[in-house]
């Protein structure tokens, strides 16, 4: 009950931004803070191009991958969580973005984010909890991310229309 207090509390302050990057930053630094982990990155979708970008990355410039590459592109596929303890056992995994940061990424959480029609408009990676990720952490990050999926829809549609 504690952390969904937390997260009602923090769905205040989400609401007063109306500028993707800054709505990123706020949802990945609740988030790292929700499951204890590292680092997060919420990639977004662009469907037309077929790739997930993201522009906060705790450390690393933007990153953009193919829609279906890595355990990110598995989840906006599937549509469907991932829990990757030993990321480097998993084929899915894109060793090459470490190599390029000289981050080891020891453990791996992934959420889909879905818009108001249910398709997938972004994907939430969370690295390295101290622990392995767990069950509970899915649930709790599968709540945060529906939770905060309607005011992230409202920043990308402000900034899609705000560019046009």
């Amino acid at each position: 009950m504690k952390q969904l207090k937390r997260i009602a509390e923090f769905g205040k302050k989400l609401m007063t931004t109306n500028v993707i990057d800054d709505a990123i930053v706020l949802i990945s630094d609740e988030a790292k803070s929700l499951a204890e982990a590292q680092r997060c990155s919420i990639f977004i979708v662009d469907s037309d191009d077929e790739i997930l970008w993201t522009t906060h990355s705790d450390g690393m410039g933007k990153i953009v991958v193919s829609a279906d590459a890595g355990i990110v592109g598995a989840t906006y596929k599937s549509k469907t969580p991932q829990i990757v303890n030993k990321p480097y056992e998993d084929e899915r995994f894109l060793q090459h973005i470490d190599k390029k940061s000289g981050y080891l990424t020891e453990n791996m959480l992934t959420v889909p984010v879905f818009d108001s029609k249910r398709n997938v408009m972004g994907v939430m990676q969370l690295l390295n909890k101290e622990t392995d990720f767990t069950p509970q952490d899915l649930e709790t990050l599968t709540f945060f991310a529906n939770y905060v999926s309607g005011s992230l829809e409202l920043v990308l549609i402000t900034q899609i229309q705000g560019g046009e």
